[in-house]
């Protein structure tokens, strides 16, 4: 116990007053986007749980969970699996266990960080043998650790979470000293499955939506081109729209929102609980929240320029890959840089899953940051 002590000197601060600033833009976004509904008390519970979540995975040697990366990775698809038999199908989706008392599990959220495990834990094994990414076919085996849990994301369907794993892994792949040879054929390859879809669209529509699910088209749509869709397929977005430039400069004051507080902007308090903070507190703080996440992703490269291991380098460039996408596609989707995704904010959106996943993957990056020297005694 005195030795875990001694790793606390190691501990960055710095990250966990930035967390503290999130949780004061979390509960103030989601009060002002749905008053009185108490959700926001419910995610400060959520922060509560956690954070204690945080603190039990700093206080576990990293290693232990480079031994366990394998069955974790199992686990993972096999509670995805398992939805299809004993999961609650919500907006759509079958993506969510339904445990007593209410409470509302996606084992989506869980896989992020499972996968991130099992990738770094193969990285760094073949690093250790002196091999790396030097031909096309060492990728076989991270493209099929990647297409098991993505097929039964896309199943469910959850686009979003879909891409947040193609994020991870292109992340990773570029710790792993990638070629770029290999990524001109990854992308080469990309363009003919998006040809191929396209191919598919004029000569089976019956098909195209077999594959892409209508909802997931209309959303592409509307972003490309607004004008070609209904009202009511673009009246998330438009609401949006209206939301962030009304608050101009500084903002409307606190609480003293239109567009979300009388639920104009639909999912305000979840996936779209930015533009609350835009309205509520204008251009001024907007900028203010996402220099929070700017000086978080800049603490996690700091700590894995210094990570004692490989494994700990890999497992922090997915969790960056990770929470990058989640702020550029949720910030770019409020306004219309990005299509509508069901993409939460990291620590901002209401949901105790995603809360949980961040604080658990937070938990993985200070635990590597207190362990980057060892102990001298």
């Amino acid at each position: 116990m005195r030795q875990q002590l001694r790793y606390l000197k190691e501990l960055d601060l710095y990250i966990i007053l930035i967390v503290l600033g999130l949780a004061v833009f979390s509960y103030v976004g989601i009060a002002g986007a749905a008053p009185g509904a108490g959700y926001a008390q419910k995610q400060m519970l959520w922060y509560g749980i956690g954070f204690l979540a945080m603190v039990v995975v700093m206080f576990i040697d990293y290693s232990f969970f480079r031994l366990l990366a394998p069955a974790l990775y199992i686990s993972g698809l096999l509670l995805l699996s398992g939805l299809h038999l004993f999961g609650h199908e919500s907006k759509g989706a079958l993506s969510w266990y339904k445990l007593p008392g209410g409470v509302q599990f996606q084992p989506a959220e869980l896989m992020k960080i499972f996968f991130i495990l099992m990738l770094a834990w193969y990285f760094s094994l073949r690093e250790e043998k002196g091999k790396g990414l030097d031909h096309f076919h060492d990728l076989l085996i991270p493209f099929l650790l990647l297409v098991v849990p993505l097929v039964l994301i896309l199943q469910q369907p959850d686009l979003g979470s879909a891409l947040v794993l193609l994020s991870i892994t292109g992340f990773m792949l570029i710790a792993a000293k990638i070629r770029w040879q290999h990524v001109l054929i990854l992308l080469l390859l990309l363009v003919v499955l998006v040809v191929s879809l396209v191919g598919v669209y004029y000569w089976d529509q019956e098909l195209f939506f077999k594959i892409i699910k209508p909802h997931q088209w209309n959303r592409l749509i509307s972003f490309i081109n607004p004008e070609a869709v209904s009202a009511d397929l673009r009246y998330q977005m438009e609401q949006s729209l209206i939301a962030v430039g009304s608050g101009q400069l500084m903002g409307k004051g606190l609480f003293q929102g239109t567009q979300g507080k009388y639920q104009w902007v639909p999912e305000v308090h979840s996936d779209f609980v930015f533009t609350v903070i835009a309205e509520e507190h204008g251009f001024v703080g907007a900028s203010l929240l996402l220099l929070l996440y700017f000086l978080l992703l800049y603490r996690l490269f700091l700590i894995a320029a210094e990570a004692k291991d490989s494994f700990g380098v890999y497992v922090i460039m997915g969790i960056v890959g990770m929470w990058i996408f989640h702020i550029l596609e949720n910030v770019g989707m409020t306004i219309q840089l990005m299509p509508i995704t069901g993409i939460p904010l990291p620590f901002i959106s209401y949901g105790g899953s995603s809360l949980l996943t961040n604080f658990i993957a937070l938990g993985l990056v200070l635990n590597i940051g207190m362990r980057r020297k060892k102990l001298m005694f």
